[in-house]
């Protein structure tokens, strides 16, 4: 029934409103609009808010001007709707815990409150069509009220639907219908807002308006909103990232300073990962179970395809907001790092198919590369990558050197000063230094001690004609690293040389081989003059050693590999520069093998070695024959027995007889020593191999004499490098024939020392002790002292598992993996590093004993005395290179005081 034309409309009933024809609504609009208005403001009935909002909407809206629809309608109606809408809200969840399917009042209350929050987002949804329907392109300023009001409604929504299970416990049956009603509303008004906001248009010459500070709020409030629909609707999760960055790109060069960057991608970096987790557990699942469901593969590859698309996503973003993500760089990193780490090959990776790593990394993992491809200029990254104080967890630290392996592969196709900043140190503050790439890469390496023991395995590089195969981390890093080496700028080899040294004098064995690979490499790519610079810098570093030291060792090992790539007319420069005519050098020619020589050269070095080694051996027994000045002994024994191991050939029998004749009055003096002096141990280790490198002319008496010291010695557990130079000369006995006089005297000796080598429980001396048994037993006409070598039947299953070559310990591969993650935190333990001239100083001290059960007193009373005698003899020998220092005097007086107190002590 309508309106009577002289009713005033001031007194119109809200049931006849109603019913009103549409022209009658346009033409009342005027006079109706403020009194619906200030009824709708002033009522208190959530039944009479929704009538009032539904009447306004449906009837009275279509005929609004749309320039005034913020000032006439939102501005006034929607903070009110929104308030009824939390009121809403909040009644549910304080009214929830009470409901039961018993009681009916509550039941109907609460789905009352769910029917009305429907209503309101219906009428929510009619304003935001009739926009939509009325408008070609909008401005945000003239509806601003209208997308925060309903962001806010929807948000509260989804807030709710998410956290049903809750809020309704058990009874969530009774309103699950509306519930489902609810959302779909919410759905269904969130895309017709983005179908609003996809037609706002900006000025793009305005840098600062309303506009802007509106379409910031739009889309951190979108962003909101991913947070909560995440875990409930993955399809409509991903289509509101997408307007978010659709609408991000879009008016990019007005709102990208109001932008919370950090924000973003930090939301789409953990969406990421969520749903990478997510397809790694589907994965893990089909991978236990025994028959393949077809669902769970459907939906593993609906989560890779979301994956994918938020990685896409993020890609797109980083690439047109790069300057502003200075701040978002140490999750980007991170992101890489969590990636890689639950992928094989790595330790704590999730255990998934072959098949299924290939669909992740072909449909994902591609979308990573380009990513950081696109961060490879960005400084920021550049120092979170390379942060000096970056402390990664142990699941991260293989991860981390996959990631700056991938970069430097990328590297030489940067311009230059890409490549300069990757490799060079920087430090922006006092707080914010970086190290090289190459340095990073190097500690990175050696941090992987469980991925480097096991061996994991790496997809190889492809080679033409060759089929792909997998590759260790060894040889995934070495050949990056060598290619790299390859191709990197000029400018940059000062860096590399650097690295390279710095590695090989590393305290981790590992790492110093790498970098003594890389380096061969680059001896062999790069020119013969190169390589010879090189070989010449490395024997200077050496003589300047002050004593034995890790980094000595290192270095010997470098110089002899390096001198094999060196040209003959550069080998004879340096055979003249270096001459082993003069004792100083006898130093460097300890560490080279002759077979890197030419014939001729071989036999005129080998020669000129043998004559400075055997006169420096003679001038040290007919000098004072001071056992405080072992060191220049150690050195011609030690080029010696090098000649003899490389080079024997090339001597004849007048020098092999002088070696033979030194040898022997060598041990004639220092046998009597070696029990009392622990530190002539060292000289005694280098004699025997020496010494049994000529067994077959040796004397059977002299033989006979070294056996009964070595036994008498192991008695006494002397250090490892000793035990190894007995093993080396028993060894050597398999070829010897022994003369019946004297077998007497050597066979009993011969079986004792290899039983109680065999039964040392020192892993490194028992897998040795175990090669030259069987090297021995396998040659010796003396057949019946082997079963008497075998002192226990311990040691006789350890000798026939070896030569079987069966395994003591059957490990799983599983077991294998978490005992190596155990011992991965012992080799992560910080590591104490010894200067040169400490080194020197516990060169020259005995060797710390083993502990043993219960050791006699009298053997403690011995071991200490040595101890003191080898520590006075180290200071006579600083004495007689330096002065001392002001404090020594006082600290001798003390040590006199203590050794007067002792005497009296043992009386």
């Amino acid at each position: 029934m309508s309106q009577d034309r002289t009713t005033p409309a001031s007194v119109v009933s809200l049931e006849e409103l109603s019913s009103w024809p549409e022209e009658l609504c346009r033409r009342e609009l005027p006079s109706v609009l403020p009194r619906l208005l200030s009824m709708y403001q002033h009522s208190d009935s959530w039944i009479e808010h929704i009538q009032l909002l539904k009447i306004i909407v449906e009837m009275f809206l279509p005929h609004m001007n749309h320039l005034t629809l913020e000032k006439t309608f939102f501005s006034q109606v929607l903070p009110k709707t929104v308030k009824l809408f939390d009121d809403m809200i909040y009644e549910l969840t304080s009214q929830a815990r009470e409901l039961s399917s018993q009681n009916l009042e509550i039941q109907s209350t609460l789905r009352n409150i769910l029917q009305t929050m429907v209503q309101v987002l219906g009428a929510l949804t009619g304003c935001v069509q009739h926009v939509c329907a009325t408008q070609e392109s909008i401005v945000l300023e003239n509806i601003h009220s209208l997308p925060s009001s309903v962001l806010h409604v929807i948000k509260s929504t989804f807030v709710h639907c998410k956290n049903s299970e809750s809020v309704y416990s058990g009874r969530l049956h009774l309103v699950s219908d509306l519930l489902q009603a609810l959302f779909k509303e919410a759905y269904s008004l969130q895309k017709q807002l983005m179908e609003l906001l996809d037609m706002v248009c900006m000025d793009p010459l305005v840098d600062e308006n309303d506009d802007i500070l509106n379409m910031v709020i739009v889309i951190h409030s979108l962003l909101d909103i991913c947070l909560v629909i995440s875990s409930i609707d993955s399809a409509f999760h991903a289509n509101t990232w997408k307007f978010i960055i659709k609408q991000s790109l879009k008016h990019q060069s007005v709102i990208k300073n109001q932008l919370k960057h950090k924000d973003i991608i930090t939301s789409l970096c953990e969406d990421i990962l969520f749903s990478f987790h997510s397809c790694l557990q589907l994965a893990e699942q089909m991978t236990q179970s025994d028959t393949q469901d077809n669902a769970d593969y459907r939906l593993f590859h609906k989560t890779l395809k979301l994956c994918r698309f938020f990685a896409n996503s993020l890609l797109h973003y980083t690439k047109e907001f790069l300057t502003f993500l200075s701040d978002s760089c140490c999750t980007l990193h991170q992101l890489y790092l969590q990636v890689h780490s639950k992928l094989p090959p790595s330790l704590y990776a999730t255990t998934i198919s072959k098949a299924q790593q290939e669909e992740i990394a072909g449909a994902f993992l591609v979308t990573l590369d380009p990513l950081i491809t696109q961060l490879l200029t960005f400084q920021p990254f550049i120092q979170v990558v390379l942060d000096s104080q970056l402390d990664l967890p142990c699941e991260l630290q293989f991860p981390q050197c996959l990631l700056l392996v991938a970069i430097m592969d990328k590297l030489p196709s940067q311009p230059e000063d890409v490549q300069v900043l990757w490799c060079t140190e920087g430090q922006l503050s006092e707080a914010t230094a970086r190290v090289s790439l190459l340095k990073a890469i190097f500690y990175s390496f050696e941090q992987c001690s469980g991925e480097l023991s096991l061996p994991v395995r790496l997809q190889g590089v492809k080679t033409k004609g060759q089929a792909q195969v997998a590759v260790t981390l060894y040889q995934h890093v070495c050949v990056h690293l060598c290619t790299f080496i390859a191709s990197a700028h000029p400018s940059l080899f000062p860096e590399l040389d650097a690295a390279l040294l710095n590695a090989v004098l590393s305290t981790k064995m590992i790492t110093s081989l790498l970098a003594m690979d890389a380096w061969c490499f680059l001896a062999r790519y790069g020119t013969a003059e190169i390589c010879a610079h090189h070989v010449t810098i490395v024997a200077h570093l050496i003589k300047s050693c002050p004593g034995e030291c890790y980094q000595l060792t290192n270095l010997s090992i470098l110089l002899r590999r390096l001198f094999f790539f060196m040209a003959p007319p550069h080998q004879a420069e340096f055979i003249q520069k270096f001459s082993p005519k003069e004792a100083e050098n006898l130093s460097l020619w300890q560490y080279i093998s002759f077979q890197a020589l030419s014939a001729d050269l071989r036999k005129q070095t080998a020669d000129e070695v043998t004559r400075t080694g055997t006169t420096q051996c003679r001038e040290w027994l007919s000098s004072g024959r001071t056992l405080g000045e072992l060191e220049s002994l150690n050195t011609a024994l030690s080029a010696l027995l090098t000649v003899c191991n490389s080079a024997g050939e090339a001597l004849d029998i007048g020098q092999q007889t002088e070696i033979t004749e030194v040898g022997s009055q060598l041990w004639a003096f220092l046998n009597k020593q070696v029990t009392g002096q622990p530190y002539v141990q060292q000289t005694f280790s280098l004699l025997l191999p020496l010494l049994g490198f000529f067994i077959q002319t040796l004397d059977p008496q002299l033989i006979s004499q070294v056996l009964t010291l070595q036994t008498s010695l192991l008695k006494l557990e002397p250090p490892d490098h000793t035990c190894l130079a007995v093993l080396d000369f028993v060894s050597s006995l398999g070829k010897l024939f022994i003369p019946q006089a004297i077998q007497d005297k050597i066979l009993p000796n011969l079986s004792c020392i290899f039983a109680l080598l065999l039964a040392d429980r020192n892993w490194l001396l028992e897998q040795h002790t175990l090669e030259a048994f069987t090297l021995f037993a396998e040659g010796t006409n003396h057949e019946e002292i082997v079963p008497q070598c075998l002192s226990s039947e311990e040691t006789k299953n350890k000798v026939v598992s070896f030569l079987e070559k069966t395994g003591l310990i059957d490990e799983t591969d599983a077991a294998r993996v978490e005992r190596v993650k155990q011992e991965r935190g012992i080799f992560s333990e910080p590591f104490v590093k010894v200067t040169a001239e400490e080194a020197r100083w516990s060169s020259l001290q005995p060797c710390a004993k083993r502990a043993r059960h219960e050791p006699p007193l009298e053997e403690e009373y011995r071991a200490a005395v040595q101890t003191a005698a080898g520590a006075l003899e180290a200071i006579e020998l600083l004495l007689q290179k330096s002065p001392a220092p002001d404090w020594l005097l006082m600290k001798m007086e003390v040590l006199q005081g203590k050794i007067q107190k002792l005497k009296r002590c043992s009386l």
